[in-house]
């Protein structure tokens, strides 16, 4: 058993009527931006950030992280001796990996997005089927429930 946090995006307009987005509430009209998927987010090491860090960061859009693993990478390197240069970036990625969904979550938080359930399942797709049974919350799961109920798609 894996356990799984999911985010909820921000409200795309915070004057609109609660349950009901722009486009619902005037058919015909787009919304300025179009709104986003939930987020399923693994508490995991994250080998993909160990590997490749910075990339790992740029992908997530992750850009204050960034600025900060960069910060004390140059700090390893000209402050450390030669020979325990490595060992620190090293020590450096290894916290990357295990650190990763945690800085990723901290990022989703800072952009407004909220804690929206915990999840314990096997793998994604059953952490998503535990997730629309339970409907925990009934502002956010409410909504896409109702969308699936008219055969629209859920999170778009």
């Amino acid at each position: 058993m894996h356990i799984w946090t999911v985010h909820a995006p921000p409200e795309a307009e915070p004057d609109a009527a609660p349950g009901v987005t722009p486009a619902e509430a005037m058919p015909g009209a787009t919304p300025a931006r179009p709104p986003r998927s939930p987020v399923l987010l693994r508490e995991a090491f994250s080998w993909a950030a160990f590997l490749f860090g910075p990339l790992w960061f740029l992908w997530h859009r992750m850009w204050l992280v960034l600025v900060i693993y960069l910060a004390v990478a140059v700090l390893v390197a000209t402050l450390l001796p030669e020979q325990a240069a490595p060992y620190a970036a090293f020590a450096l990625q290894f916290l990357v990996g295990f650190h990763a969904r945690d800085l990723r979550r901290w990022t989703l938080e800072r952009r407004g997005w909220r804690l929206a359930a915990i999840v314990a399942a096997p793998d994604e797709d059953a952490a998503w089927g535990r997730l629309l049974d339970s409907a925990a919350d009934a502002g956010f799961w409410g909504r896409v429930e109702r969308r699936i109920a008219r055969g629209l798609n859920p999170f778009f």
